[in-house]
């Protein structure tokens, strides 16, 4: 899952985002919201969490942006206020969820992961193929009923082979939506975490590598 933080307290977004890369999604993150319009005019994301007041651009015309560009991104929109009135204009101007501060990281997350469940095609909450069952919420793996310990990269790459339900999935793609913008577009990083995955989830392979396309499951 690609994600977008936009939280003007570095402090609390820096925290946000390293949490979240420990849930394995693939996080970036801006202070204001004329970073935040620059990077969802260039990037795909599953998911931007949105502070409400912040510097340069409201997160109110934020979210009016990704609302008037047609993006299947969902919005979750962050405010100091517990204001009802607050939450209800919110979610008017196109925000798909809000949540006041101060908030527990629980709650963020799992609100994270319900909102990128709905920025695709409707999924099942547990994803299941060819023997493997991953569960998000649990960051739990297993092949054929034995469980598989994996590492945060491998977890993103085998989520995102299985949401796209036996398509070809490229290597772009997966650095698009396992990895943030700082990555290297030229590294083999997804070539090696394959191989990784690859041997971990162990014989027979399940991921197939589909020549000059990517790989797909």
């Amino acid at each position: 899952m690609r994600v977008l933080v936009v939280e003007d307290e570095q402090l609390l977004a820096d925290a946000v985002a390293t949490g979240l890369r420990r849930e394995a999604m693939a996080v970036d993150v801006v202070y204001d919201g004329a970073a935040a319009q620059e990077r969802v005019s260039v990037n795909d994301y599953d998911v931007v969490v949105l502070d409400r007041d912040l510097p340069l651009v409201h997160g109110d015309d934020v979210c009016r942006e990704i609302v008037g560009l047609g993006l299947p991104t969902r919005v979750l929109m962050l405010t100091a206020s517990g204001d009802v009135n607050d939450r209800v204009e919110g979610l008017e101007i196109g925000a798909d969820d809000y949540l006041p501060k101060p908030f527990a990281f629980a709650e963020l997350t799992a609100r994270v992961r319900a909102l990128g469940r709905r920025s695709t095609s409707a999924l099942p909450p547990v994803l299941e193929r060819s023997g493997i069952r991953l569960d998000p919420g649990r960051r739990e793996v297993f092949r054929d009923g034995r469980q598989i310990q994996l590492a945060p990269k491998e977890f993103a790459v085998l989520e995102v082979l299985l949401r796209s339900e036996g398509t070809v999935v490229s290597a772009e793609q997966l650095l698009e939506k396992a990895w943030d913008e700082n990555t290297d577009p030229f590294t083999n990083v997804v070539r090696v975490t394959v191989m990784t995955l690859r041997r971990k989830l162990g014989e027979p392979a399940v991921i197939v590598t589909v020549p000059g396309a990517g790989y797909r499951i």
